[in-house]
């Protein structure tokens, strides 16, 4: 009998790939925000630090030896490149020194993920009779509404919700993920949740403050 030839080793899909790679930026820029809490690290730190979790995210295990991405894949699901895209952000902050995401343009950014979860995922679960869900598929009036609504933040001096929707476009595109929903590259669940935790704090920060004045505002002047 031939002996029996090693079989060359297949690279896994181009989409998978990225969507390992997505991963693990996300999960690295989540490490460098918990480590910011204590003030007294440097930058020197936050890059090893940066690419331990990195490296070891693609180590193989078990007995398939996949990557340990490929197990976080697999409660994550795919993430968006929206979110994807706050994570280098945020990388590009911690590890270069970018400036911080201006405050007005992350609220707004929240706001807008938001409104969107809630006329999107109810009707998804086929809560009503339309679902929000089947434009994503390559409607003209979503492109349109994502058109008129990035042209509204520019006017408004807001850059980054239309620089994100278009990314989500060129991927969408070009096919960067599995999914072919424009949805799936404009958010997930998890971005979502970030988003809906933000407006919360905020408007919680708002009624206290809010509180505050008007319990100073209340107090007897000295005579």
């Amino acid at each position: 009998m031939l002996p029996r030839q090693p079989q060359a080793m297949q690279l896994p899909p181009l989409t998978d790939l990225l969507a390992l790679l997505g991963i693990d930026l996300v999960l690295c820029a989540a490490v460098l925000r918990l480590l910011a809490c204590q003030r007294d690290t440097t930058r020197p730190v936050r890059w090893v630090v940066m690419l331990a979790v990195f490296l070891a995210m693609w180590l193989p295990v078990g007995a398939a030896q996949l990557p340990v991405l490929a197990f976080a894949r697999g409660v994550s699901s795919d993430l968006s490149t929206t979110l994807v895209a706050l994570a280098c952000l945020s990388l590009g902050q911690r590890l270069f020194g970018w400036p911080a995401m201006a405050q007005r343009e992350g609220l707004t950014l929240s706001m807008a993920i938001a409104v969107a979860a809630v006329v999107l995922y109810p009707t998804a679960l086929g809560w009503g009779d339309w679902d929000a869900y089947r434009p994503g598929w390559g409607s003209f009036y979503m492109l349109g509404t994502l058109l008129v609504l990035s042209m509204v933040f520019w006017v408004k001096g807001l850059r980054l919700l239309p620089a994100l929707v278009g990314l989500a476009l060129m991927a969408w595109v070009t096919g960067w993920m599995e999914s072919g929903n424009l949805w799936d590259y404009l958010m997930d669940p998890w971005l979502t949740i970030g988003a809906v935790v933000q407006c919360l704090k905020t408007g919680v920060s708002d009624v206290r403050q809010r509180y505050r004045l008007r319990t100073w505002a209340a107090r007897p002047s000295l005579p």
